[in-house]
């Protein structure tokens, strides 16, 4: 991984950003691409990477087919997410303004919607989590662990994340390294402390699955990680200056999200073989059952470092959710947008929290049905920044009438199409409100909704694919005529949401 030579990171008194979609000036870009590992590996350090392992393991596969498909689909997920973030520094706004470079200027407002949608589920999920992690750990301890430990506990995550969210880019890089540090240390621990309930002769005898099992599970990791994350992927490197090395941000994006991940799932699926019981409570609470290996004393720091780490994702997705719903067409300044997504996802919490007990069919249902559309997205927006020999002009992703245009169908047919044909490759019966899905199994000679390639989830594949090869086929000349176009003049007006 090449980096730009040092610069200062230009640390300054912690503020409100001022910042929405607006491009950030040569004057207040800073760092250099290394910098990008630290929110990175902050938002992906979670703990919940350990119940990853329970996860993968329940689509009916062995130990090492599971670590196959986490590897693979964790560091090919992020790496999308590095591809993408290379629009960033070229481009110098948030992720679903530089897509209007291929959907038009009001036509890119559908993908930012999706984008929306995903980035503030993500978001809820992880606070109920983090929310029921700390219920159960203070029940364990005795100190309650009821309604009332609950409320308290989604009231303080919840003022974490949104605090963060408001605040914006200074303050979250300066918490994300805080929480890599801690979490890193504390996971280490963890892993010290449990390792004696590891039984390799176990995990070794979980029989093999099938292909399309297998399969299943590797798109289930793509989607889980990187693909949650590639729709935000350019909102931090957008801070760095022009000449930063591409192949930095691609290498440090990639490692930064990838590393814990992948140490974490490797021990999630060692505990998870080991132990038919743990494996089964993680499905019901994915934080909270590993706390039923823990020696007491250990029960308070694995709470902050539970937190610390579902924290630290959730700030960044609601960070980038309220930059999605301002491309989607809200006129408001970012913070306002931060504290409006800020209310959904507590809104969203009470009802994991409090009204649901199959946090995992749901969870999985929420993961494939926006992967689809999301990796549709991901495939137009990688094949045209592809594409591309020169960095976008900035002023015309603000303009209807600029050399994007307004709204281009091509990009919003192949979205559309490959969003079709992907909900009708995948199925989730664990999640009665998707029980629509899957309608392409039979006619397409796959065995239909009860078949074997039924949870394969080949429609977040399939949508990627039609993605980006459709673009690569027929978007060219439309690139070329954007890029031949002469420099547009600077914005004279005020960009909604700066």
């Amino acid at each position: 991984m090449t980096d730009s030579p040092d610069r200062g990171s230009g640390t300054r008194q912690l503020q409100v950003e001022v910042h929405g979609l607006d491009v950030i000036g040569d004057a207040e870009r800073k760092g250099t691409p290394r910098m990008l590992f630290w929110p990175w590996f902050g938002a992906n350090v979670s703990i919940l990477g350990l119940s990853y392992g329970s996860f993968a393991l329940g689509f009916g596969i062995s130990f090492w087919q599971a670590l196959a498909a986490g590897v693979i689909g964790i560091v090919f997920s992020f790496l999308l997410c590095g591809f993408v973030a290379v629009a960033g520094k070229r481009g110098s706004a948030p992720t679903m303004v530089l897509s209007r470079a291929a959907y038009g200027v009001r036509g890119n407002r559908l993908p930012s919607v999706v984008s929306w949608m995903l980035t503030v589920g993500w978001e809820t999920v992880l606070t109920a989590l983090a929310t029921m992690a700390t219920a159960t750990v203070l029940d364990r301890l005795g100190w309650g662990g009821g309604t009332g430990t609950k409320v308290i506990a989604l009231i303080v995550v919840g003022a974490l994340v949104v605090i963060g969210g408001v605040m914006g880019f200074d303050l979250i890089m300066r918490l994300q390294t805080v929480i890599t540090v801690v979490t890193g240390v504390l996971t280490v621990v963890y892993i010290g402390l449990v390792a004696d309930h590891i039984h390799w002769s176990a995990v070794s005898a979980v029989p093999s699955g099938s292909a399309q099992e297998f399969i299943g599970a590797l798109v289930f990791m793509m989607t889980g990680f990187g693909l949650g994350w590639v729709n935000a992927a350019a909102d931090y490197s957008r801070y760095l200056p022009r000449d930063s090395s591409g192949r930095g941000v691609v290498g440090w994006t990639t490692f930064g999200a990838s590393v814990a991940p992948l140490l974490l799932l490797v021990f999630g699926l060692l505990l998870a073989g080991s132990s038919t019981e743990l494996n089964t409570a993680i499905a019901a609470d994915p934080i909270g059952a590993l706390t039923t290996i823990l020696p007491t004393w250990f029960l308070i720091p694995f709470a902050a470092v539970a937190v610390l780490g579902l924290v630290g994702g959730a700030v960044l997705d609601i960070y980038s959710s309220g930059l999605a719903l301002l491309a989607a067409g809200l006129r408001v300044p970012r913070y306002l947008a931060a504290l409006l997504d800020g209310v959904l996802m507590i809104a969203g919490s009470i009802y994991i929290v409090f009204l649901t007990d199959d946090f995992l069919g749901q969870f999985i249902g929420f993961l494939t049905t926006l992967g689809v559309p999301v990796a549709a997205w991901c495939g137009v927006m990688l094949a045209d920044l592809a594409l591309r020999r020169r960095d976008y002009d900035e002023a015309d992703l603000f303009r209807p009438r600029g050399r994007y245009g307004d709204v281009e169908p091509l990009p919003l047919v192949l979205t559309l199409a490959a969003t079709a044909i992907g909900w009708g490759l995948v199925t989730n019966t664990a999640a009665g409100w998707l029980e629509w899905q899957g309608y392409l199994l039979g006619p397409l000679g796959l065995g239909g909704k009860d078949g074997s390639w039924a949870y394969a989830n080949l429609g977040v594949l399939a949508a990627l694919a039609l993605g980006f090869l459709g673009t690569l086929a027929l978007g060219r000349g439309r690139v070329r005529t954007q890029e031949s176009a002469p420099p547009s003049r600077p914005l004279d007006v005020e960009v909604p949401g700066a």
